[in-house]
Formats: C-alpha cells, sequence, structure tokens
C-alpha cells in the first residue's frame, strides 16, 4: 500500500507553486497598467454571477455567519473596489511632476502569499485575488482549512477567469493539499517577496521570523464608547447592527460597549428595545467558560451563530426577538473572556463617569487583547472625539458608524477592504485598509534642475549673509547696551541723598 503523507505533500506542492509562480511574476512584471486593468475588470465580471452560490457554499461548509449577509459583502466587495481602483495607476509611471522633474514609478513586489481565513472566506480571497493582479504580482493561496473547497472554488473560478483574459498560467494559484507544514513552507520559501495575513492568527509568529514584509489585517478587540453628546437611540442601532451583521464574524466589529453613566440607563433601555439581552452573572460564566478552549483558542463551535444558539449551548434559554448576548463588567481584566475578540453577537459592557475615564477604560481594553484594531466614538462633541483620535492605540477611529460596515468602506469614505491593517501592534508594515498601492514598492525618480556647483555657491551665500547679519546684530546689540548704561547713569545721578 502507497501512503504519502498529507503534511509532505503539502510542502511539494507550495515549493512547486512557489517555483511556478516565479516564472508568471516575471511576465506580470511586464504588462501594463491597461493590460491588468482588462484581466482585473474580466474577473470581476464573472466571479459576480457566482456571489450567492459561493456565500452559501461558504455557510454550509463553515457553518459560520449569515448566507444572506455573506452575498451582501461579498457583492459589496466586488462592486466598491472596481470602482475605487478603476482609474488608479499601481504600477509604470504613477505620479509625474514636469515642473520639478520628478516622478514615480509604482513596481510589482513578485510573488504574494495570501493566508485566507474561514471567517470570510470569499470576500477575502476575491479581494486579494484582484488587488494583486492589479498591482502586477504573482499569488498563491493557502485556504483555511475549514473553508478549503469555497476557497477553492473561488479562486477555480477567477483562475479561468484571469486566463481569458491574458493573465500568465500560474498567477493565481492555491495549496490544494492544506496542511500546516506545506503553508509555512509556502511563507519561508525564497521566492515569495510578501506574506498578506488576514486574521489567520496561527501563522502569525512563523510569518514573523522569515524576515519577509508581512502585512497582517489582526483580530480586534475593539470598543464603541457611547459620549454623553451621542444620539443614544442611533448609537445602539449602528453597535447592534455592526456585531450581528454575518453574526459578527468581521474583525472590526465590535466587542465591547462603554456607556457614560449619566446616559447609561437610556442606553440600556434603548439596547433592550432593539433586541439586546442582558445575560446574568450566571448565564455570562457558563457562557463565558464556553467561548474559549483550554489553550485560549477561540471556540469554533461558537462562532458565528445567533445569539439564541450561544444561548442554548450554555444551557439557557432567551427570547425569539433577541438579537444580542450582553456580559456586564467593570474592569478589564485580561483573564475575562469578555475582553477577548468575540466572532459571535456577544459584546462585553462598562459604565464609566465621564469621558476621561471611559478614555482610560477604551485603551485597558485595547492593551487587554490585540490591541491595534478598531474603535468607535458615537458622539457629537468634536473636542472629545478628536481627544479619542489623538489618543487612542488604534489603526482606525470611526465617528458615528458601525464598526463592521465603517471599517471595510461602506458606511465611511475608508478605502473598500477585506484586510483591515494593525500595524500599530507591531504585526505588519501598515495600518491602513489594504489596497494594490500596498502591494507595490515606489521607485522615485529626480532629474537635475541644479548644476553641481551649486551647493558650494549656495552654501557660501548663506554663510555670508549670516556673517552679515551676526555682525549687524552684534553693532545692535552694543548700540542697545550704550543707550541702556547712559539711561543708568542718568537715574543714579538725578538721584539725591
Amino acid at each position: 500500500m502507497n501512503i504519502i503523507d498529507n503534511d509532505l505533500l503539502s510542502i511539494q506542492e507550495a515549493r512547486i507553486l512557489a517555483e511556478n509562480a516565479v516564472m508568471a511574476k516575471k511576465q506580470l512584471a511586464k504588462f501594463s497598467q491597461e493590460r491588468l486593468d482588462i484581466i482585473v475588470e474580466g474577473m470581476l465580471d464573472t466571479i459576480v454571477l457566482h456571489l450567492e452560490e459561493l456565500a452559501f457554499m461558504s455557510h454550509e461548509e463553515t457553518g459560520y455567519g449569515k448566507a444572506e449577509d455573506k452575498v451582501a459583502k461579498n457583492y459589496f466587495i466586488c462592486e466598491s473596489i472596481r470602482q475605487q481602483i478603476r482609474n488608479m495607476k499601481c504600477v509604470g509611471f504613477i505620479e509625474e511632476d514636469p515642473d520639478n522633474l520628478t516622478a514615480k514609478v509604482g513596481v510589482p513586489l513578485g510573488v504574494i502569499a495570501a493566508l485566507v481565513p474561514s471567517t470570510n472566506p470569499v470576500s477575502t480571497t476575491i479581494f486579494n485575488a484582484v488587488t494583486a493582479i492589479k498591482a502586477g504580482n504573482a499569488i498563491i493561496f493557502s485556504p483555511h482549512p475549514r473553508a478549503k473547497k469555497t476557497v477553492g472554488r473561488t479562486l477555480d473560478i477567477l483562475i479561468k477567469a484571469a486566463c481569458e483574459f491574458g493573465m500568465p498560467e500560474h498567477g493565481i494559484a492555491y495549496l490544494h493539499a492544506v496542511d500546516k507544514e506545506g503553508t509555512n513552507t509556502l511563507i519561508r520559501h525564497p521566492e515569495v517577496n510578501l506574506i498578506l495575513n488576514t486574521g489567520v492568527p496561527a501563522f502569525l509568529d512563523e510569518a514573523n521570523r522569515s524576515g519577509k514584509p508581512l502585512i497582517y489585517g489582526g483580530s480586534g478587540n475593539g470598543p464603541a464608547f457611547i459620549e454623553r453628546t451621542a444620539n443614544v437611540k442611533q448609537a445602539v442601532s449602528d453597535i447592534i447592527e455592526s456585531k450581528t451583521f454575518d453574526y459578527g464574524m468581521v474583525s472590526a466589529a465590535e466587542q465591547s460597549i462603554v456607556v457614560e453613566r449619566c446616559i447609561e440607563p437610556e442606553v440600556r433601555r434603548e439596547l433592550i428595545a432593539q433586541g439586546a439581552y442582558f445575560m446574568t452573572e450566571e448565564e455570562s460564566s457558563r457562557l463565558g467558560t464556553l467561548l474559549y478552549n483550554v489553550d485560549g483558542s477561540i471556540n469554533a463551535e461558537f462562532v458565528g451563530i445567533s445569539a439564541r444558539r450561544l444561548a442554548s449551548r450554555a444551557g439557557f434559554s432567551v427570547d425569539s426577538q433577541v438579537r444580542l448576548l450582553i456580559a456586564e463588567g467593570k474592569y478589564a481584566l485580561s483573564d475575562n473572556p469578555y475582553n477577548k475578540e468575540k466572532l459571535c453577537p456577544v459584546l462585553a459592557y462598562y459604565i464609566e463617569d465621564d469621558w476621561q475615564n471611559a478614555c482610560e477604560k477604551c485603551i485597558e481594553l485595547l492593551f487587554s487583547r490585540n490591541s491595534g484594531h478598531t474603535l468607535v466614538i458615537h458622539s457629537m462633541d468634536d473636542y472629545v472625539i478628536r481627544q479619542f483620535a489623538l489618543k487612542k492605540p488604534v489603526a482606525r477611529v470611526l465617528v458615528n458608524t458601525p464598526a463592521t460596515l465603517g471599517s471595510m468602506g461602506v458606511t465611511t469614505a475608508l478605502f473598500p477592504s477585506m484586510t483591515l491593517g494593525s500595524g500599530v501592534t507591531g504585526q505588519g508594515i501598515t495600518s491602513e485598509n489594504v489596497s494594490p498601492l500596498n502591494l507595490v514598492y515606489i521607485r522615485t525618480v529626480g532629474a537635475g534642475i541644479r548644476d553641481s556647483a551649486y551647493i558650494r555657491r549656495h552654501c557660501c551665500e548663506q554663510l555670508t549673509e549670516l556673517r552679515k547679519n551676526k555682525e549687524k546684530r552684534k553693532i545692535e546689540r552694543e548700540e542697545e547696551l550704550r543707550i541702556i548704561r547712559s539711561l543708568i547713569n542718568e537715574a543714579v545721578s538725578s538721584v539725591s541723598y
């Protein structure tokens, strides 16, 4: 009997894919922006016909989220990214200044290794594939094992379309034999020029050890602060809509609410009216022990499911209209499960006396787990909003908007993206919403506008001027001192004893 270990098969496949991608990257590097754009448009025109199929396939394979929300999310990414990048210049001359004779040239990075999560497999795959080709790169995907069929189907459609519109063979590829060792081999491969890790923390250490540039769209622990001047009804609506969209699967979704004490009763009433349920201490304890495994990792069986199912699995029941579970707390302790990222409709809830204390609480929450992603403030006070923007150690501050949809660029003018950089934590090279411009390096061009003698001539002129000014100032100062001494002498002589 011939038995081939999956890890060995995955390692070999990773090596082959990386070597094949080198040939593709060399061809893509010669393509003009116009030629790359034709491929991108063809990919989007084709994949948009399959978005509903892929959303339901993702839901069926992973068991996560709402299929209907996934359809909406997939469609938004396809259409919004099309509009945003259609006229974007990423390769070749992307910026020129004829007056100063300078220019910027976009150069593809080469081969990208992309790690795709099980939480948003379709939208992330589409986004990363399209942005890579737009920027003239080859890209190799490592799907999450729980979503490998969905990612494979998505990529098969994209690859076929891209090749029909002129992409060289192996420009987009993926691991079929998905295994940890194969992914590690891909990350370490000398021909891989950039690692694009969208929410797969298990490979973060390996990516950092590789020494390669890393873009990390990490996990979030973002609080939402409701300040006393906020429109409470709208703020609560934004938070609930955000945290229940796809059952809380987007990493930028709120993880806690911090509210000022003076408006807390109003906020509580509004939360309950809009479908939130405040768990008892016992219920919070039951659910909290189930959300995470003993090693601290997320319990996959409690990811992306409804509030009613969460409650049922924890041994208590809630009414049919309940959409969100809330656990009240006082301290941002690191061992509190509700202070971690919860990929489900569950929020922690804190009350603070004023915005200054709320500010400190938000910082504590951000630093307690995976700081650096996203924070939301609901307020009409410009001063308070600006203080939060200045002081919070996060990649993005969202104001009066749902975190999930605001971070993706649905309800804000942020770049529409499914890879949200969180480089502020030191993990990754950018904190931006990732765009094709993050996947090229910029070469600067400058033509001569002065002769080589300029530096000496200009330096001599400046030094001569400085000496003149210094001598003039010395004379002026001496005259000032003479006048002062004269006045003092006159004053002394006028005094009678």
